[in-house]
Protein backbone atom coordinates (compact mmCIF):
# COMPACT_ATOMS: atom_id res chain seq x y z
CA UNK A 1 0.00 0.00 0.00
CA UNK A 2 1.35 3.43 -0.93
CA UNK A 3 1.16 6.72 0.96
CA UNK A 4 -1.44 8.18 -1.39
CA UNK A 5 -3.60 5.07 -1.72
CA UNK A 6 -6.34 6.75 0.32
CA UNK A 7 -6.95 8.98 -2.74
CA UNK A 8 -7.70 5.98 -4.96
CA UNK A 9 -10.40 3.34 -5.11
CA UNK A 10 -9.63 -0.12 -6.52
CA UNK A 11 -12.78 -2.10 -7.34
CA UNK A 12 -13.56 -5.64 -8.48
CA UNK A 13 -16.94 -6.08 -10.18
CA UNK A 14 -19.00 -9.19 -10.83
CA UNK A 15 -21.17 -7.65 -13.55
CA UNK A 16 -24.00 -10.16 -13.66
CA UNK A 17 -27.23 -10.36 -15.64
CA UNK A 18 -29.27 -10.69 -12.43
CA UNK A 19 -27.02 -9.10 -9.77
CA UNK A 20 -23.91 -6.93 -9.66
CA UNK A 21 -21.48 -7.34 -6.76
CA UNK A 22 -18.68 -4.94 -5.85
CA UNK A 23 -15.49 -5.74 -3.95
CA UNK A 24 -13.34 -2.85 -2.73
CA UNK A 25 -9.66 -3.42 -2.02
CA UNK A 26 -9.07 -3.45 1.72
CA UNK A 27 -12.79 -3.71 2.56
CA UNK A 28 -14.07 -6.88 0.87
CA UNK A 29 -17.55 -7.26 -0.67
CA UNK A 30 -19.38 -4.01 -0.02
CA UNK A 31 -22.31 -4.12 -2.44
CA UNK A 32 -24.73 -6.68 -3.86
CA UNK A 33 -27.47 -5.08 -5.96
CA UNK A 34 -29.85 -6.31 -8.68
CA UNK A 35 -28.62 -5.34 -12.18
CA UNK A 36 -31.57 -3.11 -12.98
CA UNK A 37 -32.04 0.61 -13.54
CA UNK A 38 -35.20 2.76 -13.48
CA UNK A 39 -35.12 5.69 -15.92
CA UNK A 40 -37.48 8.47 -16.95
CA UNK A 41 -38.69 7.61 -20.46
CA UNK A 42 -38.51 11.08 -21.98
CA UNK A 43 -35.40 12.52 -20.30
CA UNK A 44 -33.51 9.18 -19.86
CA UNK A 45 -32.54 10.43 -16.40
CA UNK A 46 -31.75 7.67 -13.89
CA UNK A 47 -34.34 7.52 -11.11
CA UNK A 48 -33.13 4.45 -9.19
CA UNK A 49 -30.51 1.69 -9.35
CA UNK A 50 -30.41 -1.78 -7.82
CA UNK A 51 -32.88 -2.70 -5.07
CA UNK A 52 -34.82 0.56 -5.42
CA UNK A 53 -35.27 -0.02 -9.16
CA UNK A 54 -36.26 -3.67 -8.58
CA UNK A 55 -39.05 -2.55 -6.24
CA UNK A 56 -40.43 -0.52 -9.19
CA UNK A 57 -40.06 -3.36 -11.73
CA UNK A 58 -43.39 -4.43 -13.30
CA UNK A 59 -45.15 -1.77 -11.19
CA UNK A 60 -44.24 1.43 -13.05
CA UNK A 61 -46.47 3.99 -14.76
CA UNK A 62 -45.82 4.96 -18.42
CA UNK A 63 -43.29 7.70 -17.56
CA UNK A 64 -40.91 5.30 -15.79
CA UNK A 65 -39.12 2.39 -17.46
CA UNK A 66 -37.11 -0.32 -15.71
CA UNK A 67 -34.19 -1.66 -17.76
CA UNK A 68 -31.88 -4.63 -17.26
CA UNK A 69 -28.78 -3.39 -19.15
CA UNK A 70 -27.24 -6.87 -19.33
CA UNK A 71 -28.69 -9.78 -21.25
CA UNK A 72 -27.17 -13.27 -21.34
CA UNK A 73 -24.13 -12.02 -19.42
CA UNK A 74 -23.23 -9.22 -21.85
CA UNK A 75 -24.12 -5.55 -22.15
CA UNK A 76 -27.33 -5.03 -24.13
CA UNK A 77 -27.80 -1.33 -23.32
CA UNK A 78 -24.43 0.42 -23.28
CA UNK A 79 -25.65 3.79 -21.97
CA UNK A 80 -27.68 2.36 -19.08
CA UNK A 81 -24.90 -0.10 -18.16
CA UNK A 82 -22.43 2.77 -17.86
CA UNK A 83 -24.87 4.73 -15.68
CA UNK A 84 -25.41 1.66 -13.48
CA UNK A 85 -21.67 1.03 -13.03
CA UNK A 86 -21.07 4.72 -12.32
CA UNK A 87 -23.91 4.83 -9.79
CA UNK A 88 -22.79 1.71 -7.94
CA UNK A 89 -19.15 2.84 -7.79
CA UNK A 90 -20.29 6.24 -6.49
CA UNK A 91 -22.07 4.46 -3.62
CA UNK A 92 -18.78 3.00 -2.38
CA UNK A 93 -16.77 6.21 -2.83
CA UNK A 94 -17.04 7.50 0.71
CA UNK A 95 -15.04 10.72 0.04
CA UNK A 96 -15.55 13.35 -2.68
CA UNK A 97 -11.83 13.45 -3.46
CA UNK A 98 -11.50 9.68 -4.05
CA UNK A 99 -11.04 8.61 -7.69
CA UNK A 100 -11.40 5.16 -9.23
CA UNK A 101 -8.00 3.77 -10.21
CA UNK A 102 -8.17 0.08 -11.10
CA UNK A 103 -11.25 -1.94 -11.97
CA UNK A 104 -11.24 -5.70 -12.55
CA UNK A 105 -14.44 -6.98 -14.18
CA UNK A 106 -15.36 -10.60 -14.82
CA UNK A 107 -16.97 -11.51 -18.16
CA UNK A 108 -18.42 -14.71 -19.67
CA UNK A 109 -15.74 -16.82 -21.36
CA UNK A 110 -17.71 -16.99 -24.62
CA UNK A 111 -18.13 -13.27 -25.32
CA UNK A 112 -16.77 -11.57 -28.43
CA UNK A 113 -14.08 -8.90 -28.66
CA UNK A 114 -16.78 -6.33 -29.43
CA UNK A 115 -18.67 -7.29 -26.26
CA UNK A 116 -15.43 -7.11 -24.25
CA UNK A 117 -14.81 -3.63 -25.62
CA UNK A 118 -18.31 -2.58 -24.53
CA UNK A 119 -17.56 -3.74 -20.96
CA UNK A 120 -14.21 -1.90 -20.94
CA UNK A 121 -15.73 1.28 -22.37
CA UNK A 122 -18.51 1.23 -19.77
CA UNK A 123 -15.96 1.04 -16.93
CA UNK A 124 -13.82 3.79 -18.46
CA UNK A 125 -16.94 5.91 -18.96
CA UNK A 126 -17.73 5.39 -15.27
CA UNK A 127 -14.34 6.93 -14.38
CA UNK A 128 -11.89 3.99 -14.17
CA UNK A 129 -8.23 4.71 -15.06
CA UNK A 130 -7.22 1.07 -15.63
CA UNK A 131 -9.60 -1.75 -16.60
CA UNK A 132 -8.80 -5.48 -16.52
CA UNK A 133 -11.06 -8.35 -17.57
CA UNK A 134 -11.13 -11.90 -16.24
CA UNK A 135 -13.20 -14.88 -17.39
CA UNK A 136 -15.99 -15.82 -14.99
CA UNK A 137 -15.05 -19.50 -14.50
CA UNK A 138 -11.44 -18.51 -13.75
CA UNK A 139 -12.65 -15.95 -11.18
CA UNK A 140 -14.96 -18.57 -9.65
CA UNK A 141 -12.09 -21.08 -9.36
CA UNK A 142 -9.89 -18.50 -7.60
CA UNK A 143 -12.81 -17.46 -5.39
CA UNK A 144 -13.40 -20.97 -4.03
CA UNK A 145 -9.71 -21.35 -3.19
CA UNK A 146 -8.39 -23.50 -6.03
CA UNK A 147 -4.75 -23.06 -7.00
CA UNK A 148 -5.20 -22.25 -10.68
CA UNK A 149 -1.42 -22.09 -11.27
CA UNK A 150 -0.94 -25.85 -10.70
CA UNK A 151 -0.63 -28.34 -13.59
CA UNK A 152 -3.83 -29.99 -12.33
CA UNK A 153 -7.23 -30.04 -14.01
CA UNK A 154 -10.24 -28.44 -12.28
CA UNK A 155 -13.73 -28.30 -13.74
CA UNK A 156 -15.90 -25.32 -12.81
CA UNK A 157 -19.59 -24.96 -13.65
CA UNK A 158 -20.71 -21.39 -12.90
CA UNK A 159 -24.48 -20.97 -13.29
CA UNK A 160 -25.37 -17.30 -13.30
CA UNK A 161 -28.47 -15.32 -14.18
CA UNK A 162 -27.84 -15.12 -17.92
CA UNK A 163 -25.20 -17.75 -18.73
CA UNK A 164 -23.80 -21.05 -17.58
CA UNK A 165 -20.01 -21.14 -17.84
CA UNK A 166 -18.29 -24.52 -17.95
CA UNK A 167 -14.50 -24.60 -17.99
CA UNK A 168 -11.56 -26.90 -17.36
CA UNK A 169 -8.72 -24.91 -15.82
CA UNK A 170 -5.01 -25.75 -15.47
CA UNK A 171 -1.71 -23.82 -15.41
CA UNK A 172 -3.35 -20.35 -15.11
CA UNK A 173 -5.38 -20.90 -18.25
CA UNK A 174 -8.68 -22.22 -19.52
CA UNK A 175 -8.00 -25.45 -21.40
CA UNK A 176 -11.52 -25.66 -22.76
CA UNK A 177 -14.66 -23.67 -22.13
CA UNK A 178 -18.30 -23.78 -23.05
CA UNK A 179 -20.65 -20.88 -22.46
CA UNK A 180 -24.37 -21.44 -22.93
CA UNK A 181 -26.81 -18.58 -22.64
CA UNK A 182 -29.04 -20.36 -20.15
CA UNK A 183 -29.13 -19.45 -16.48
CA UNK A 184 -31.44 -18.41 -13.68
CA UNK A 185 -33.40 -16.00 -15.90
CA UNK A 186 -34.20 -18.80 -18.35
CA UNK A 187 -35.55 -20.89 -15.47
CA UNK A 188 -37.75 -17.96 -14.37
CA UNK A 189 -39.08 -17.52 -17.91
CA UNK A 190 -39.77 -21.27 -18.18
CA UNK A 191 -41.82 -21.10 -14.96
CA UNK A 192 -43.83 -18.11 -16.27
CA UNK A 193 -44.60 -19.87 -19.57
CA UNK A 194 -45.50 -23.19 -17.90
CA UNK A 195 -48.08 -21.68 -15.54
CA UNK A 196 -49.46 -19.56 -18.35
CA UNK A 197 -50.01 -22.58 -20.64
CA UNK A 198 -50.85 -25.32 -18.13
CA UNK A 199 -52.75 -23.39 -15.46
CA UNK A 200 -53.89 -20.21 -17.30
CA UNK A 201 -52.20 -18.20 -14.57
CA UNK A 202 -50.11 -15.15 -15.45
CA UNK A 203 -47.31 -14.42 -12.95
CA UNK A 204 -44.51 -11.82 -12.98
CA UNK A 205 -40.70 -12.23 -13.01
CA UNK A 206 -40.32 -11.61 -9.28
CA UNK A 207 -42.96 -14.22 -8.42
CA UNK A 208 -41.30 -16.73 -10.78
CA UNK A 209 -37.95 -16.17 -9.08
CA UNK A 210 -39.53 -16.67 -5.65
CA UNK A 211 -41.10 -19.93 -6.85
CA UNK A 212 -37.75 -21.13 -8.23
CA UNK A 213 -35.83 -20.29 -5.04
CA UNK A 214 -38.37 -21.68 -2.57
CA UNK A 215 -39.72 -24.85 -4.20
CA UNK A 216 -37.74 -25.32 -7.43
CA UNK A 217 -35.78 -28.58 -7.75
CA UNK A 218 -33.94 -30.68 -10.30
CA UNK A 219 -34.83 -34.05 -8.70
CA UNK A 220 -37.78 -35.49 -6.77
CA UNK A 221 -38.13 -34.16 -3.23
CA UNK A 222 -39.24 -36.00 -0.11
CA UNK A 223 -41.61 -34.49 0.83
CA UNK A 224 -42.62 -32.41 -2.18
CA UNK A 225 -43.10 -28.70 -1.40
CA UNK A 226 -46.01 -26.32 -1.96
CA UNK A 227 -46.26 -22.53 -2.26
CA UNK A 228 -49.17 -20.11 -2.45
CA UNK A 229 -48.78 -17.55 -5.25
CA UNK A 230 -50.86 -14.71 -6.66
CA UNK A 231 -51.35 -13.99 -10.33
CA UNK A 232 -53.97 -13.14 -12.93
CA UNK A 233 -56.41 -15.78 -14.10
CA UNK A 234 -56.21 -15.64 -17.91
CA UNK A 235 -59.68 -17.18 -18.38
CA UNK A 236 -61.62 -14.79 -16.14
CA UNK A 237 -59.11 -11.92 -16.26
CA UNK A 238 -59.11 -11.30 -12.51
CA UNK A 239 -56.45 -11.81 -9.77
CA UNK A 240 -56.33 -15.29 -8.23
CA UNK A 241 -54.45 -17.07 -5.46
CA UNK A 242 -53.22 -20.59 -6.28
CA UNK A 243 -51.28 -23.26 -4.41
CA UNK A 244 -48.59 -24.79 -6.62
CA UNK A 245 -46.30 -27.76 -6.03
CA UNK A 246 -42.62 -28.45 -6.58
CA UNK A 247 -43.69 -31.20 -9.03
CA UNK A 248 -45.13 -28.53 -11.36
CA UNK A 249 -42.03 -26.34 -11.02
CA UNK A 250 -39.71 -29.27 -11.74
CA UNK A 251 -41.65 -30.02 -14.92
CA UNK A 252 -41.51 -26.32 -15.89
CA UNK A 253 -37.71 -26.07 -15.65
CA UNK A 254 -36.91 -29.60 -16.84
CA UNK A 255 -35.78 -28.55 -20.34
CA UNK A 256 -33.33 -25.73 -19.40
CA UNK A 257 -31.91 -27.82 -16.54
CA UNK A 258 -31.36 -30.73 -18.92
CA UNK A 259 -29.58 -28.37 -21.35
CA UNK A 260 -27.14 -27.40 -18.58
CA UNK A 261 -26.49 -31.07 -17.71
CA UNK A 262 -25.87 -31.97 -21.36
CA UNK A 263 -23.40 -29.08 -21.69
CA UNK A 264 -21.44 -30.50 -18.73
CA UNK A 265 -21.39 -33.92 -20.42
CA UNK A 266 -20.14 -32.40 -23.71
CA UNK A 267 -17.34 -30.59 -21.89
CA UNK A 268 -16.23 -33.81 -20.18
CA UNK A 269 -16.17 -35.59 -23.56
CA UNK A 270 -13.79 -32.92 -24.91
CA UNK A 271 -11.47 -32.91 -21.88
CA UNK A 272 -7.91 -34.24 -22.49
CA UNK A 273 -7.40 -37.63 -20.77
CA UNK A 274 -4.81 -36.54 -18.17
CA UNK A 275 -6.99 -33.63 -17.07
CA UNK A 276 -10.04 -35.91 -17.08
CA UNK A 277 -8.18 -38.15 -14.61
CA UNK A 278 -7.73 -35.13 -12.30
CA UNK A 279 -11.46 -34.35 -12.51
CA UNK A 280 -12.31 -37.96 -11.60
CA UNK A 281 -10.25 -37.48 -8.44
CA UNK A 282 -11.23 -33.88 -7.58
CA UNK A 283 -14.78 -33.75 -8.89
CA UNK A 284 -16.79 -30.92 -10.47
CA UNK A 285 -17.35 -27.65 -8.59
CA UNK A 286 -20.66 -25.79 -8.93
CA UNK A 287 -20.76 -22.02 -8.33
CA UNK A 288 -23.20 -19.19 -9.06
CA UNK A 289 -26.78 -18.71 -7.91
CA UNK A 290 -28.00 -21.63 -10.05
CA UNK A 291 -25.87 -24.02 -7.96
CA UNK A 292 -28.42 -23.47 -5.15
CA UNK A 293 -31.22 -25.16 -7.12
CA UNK A 294 -32.26 -28.12 -4.99
CA UNK A 295 -30.82 -31.42 -6.22
CA UNK A 296 -28.92 -30.02 -9.22
CA UNK A 297 -25.63 -31.44 -7.93
CA UNK A 298 -27.33 -34.83 -7.47
CA UNK A 299 -28.74 -34.76 -11.02
CA UNK A 300 -25.33 -34.00 -12.56
CA UNK A 301 -23.67 -36.62 -10.32
CA UNK A 302 -26.11 -39.30 -11.50
CA UNK A 303 -25.58 -38.34 -15.15
CA UNK A 304 -21.76 -38.21 -15.21
CA UNK A 305 -20.93 -40.65 -12.37
CA UNK A 306 -18.37 -38.23 -10.86
CA UNK A 307 -18.19 -36.33 -7.56
CA UNK A 308 -20.05 -32.99 -7.78
CA UNK A 309 -19.62 -30.35 -5.07
CA UNK A 310 -21.52 -27.12 -4.44
CA UNK A 311 -19.05 -24.41 -3.39
CA UNK A 312 -19.44 -22.60 -0.07
CA UNK A 313 -21.41 -19.39 -0.66
CA UNK A 314 -21.65 -19.99 -4.44
CA UNK A 315 -23.35 -16.62 -5.04
CA UNK A 316 -20.21 -14.66 -4.14
CA UNK A 317 -17.56 -17.05 -5.53
CA UNK A 318 -16.95 -14.99 -8.69
CA UNK A 319 -16.63 -11.61 -6.96
CA UNK A 320 -14.39 -13.12 -4.25
CA UNK A 321 -12.09 -14.46 -6.97
CA UNK A 322 -12.15 -11.16 -8.86
CA UNK A 323 -11.26 -9.44 -5.58
CA UNK A 324 -8.28 -11.73 -5.01
CA UNK A 325 -7.02 -10.87 -8.49
CA UNK A 326 -7.46 -7.16 -7.76
CA UNK A 327 -5.47 -7.54 -4.52
CA UNK A 328 -2.58 -9.22 -6.33
CA UNK A 329 -2.53 -8.25 -10.01
CA UNK A 330 1.09 -9.35 -10.40
CA UNK A 331 0.47 -12.90 -9.18
CA UNK A 332 -2.63 -13.31 -11.37
CA UNK A 333 -1.43 -11.37 -14.44
CA UNK A 334 -1.58 -14.55 -16.60
CA UNK A 335 -5.28 -15.08 -15.94
CA UNK A 336 -6.34 -11.59 -17.07
CA UNK A 337 -7.80 -11.02 -20.53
Amino acid sequence: MGLLDFLWLDVAIDLGTANTLLYVRGKGIVLNEPSIVAVHRSTRKVIAIGHEALMMHEKTHPEIQTIRPLRDGVIADFEVAEQMIRGLIRRVQNRWYVSTRRVVICVPSGITEVEKRAVRDSAVGAGAREVYLIDEPMAAAIGIGLNVHEPVGNMIVDIGGGTTEIAVIALSGIVLAESIRIGGNELDEAIIQYFRKQHSLLIGERTAERIKCQIGSAVELDPELELTVRGRDLIHGIPRTRTISSIDVREAIREPVQTIVEAVVRSLERTPPELAADIVERGIMLTGGGALLKGLDQLIRERVQLPVHVADDPLTAVVRGTGKVLDNLELYSKVLS
